[in-house]
């Protein structure tokens, strides 16, 4: 699947879970599936936890 069918799938089934749940179903659901996101790129190595507090350092020296 590329990343345009992933992303339209996704926006879809946002869409969908709001039209059938409600905005707080959805928001719940968007909010784990961000830290579902967060914990497999920590998992892989892809991003660190102390990489994190360093980006975010460098959004407030700005």
């Amino acid at each position: 699947m590329s990343r345009p069918q992933f992303g339209f799938l996704v926006g879809f089934l946002g869409v969908a879970l709001w039209a059938l749940a409600g905005v707080g179903a959805t928001a719940l659901a968007a909010l784990f599936g961000l830290l579902g996101w967060l914990i497999v790129r920590v998992l892989d190595g892809d991003l660190t936890v102390t990489g994190l507090g360093d980006r975010s350092e460098s959004f407030r020296r700005r």
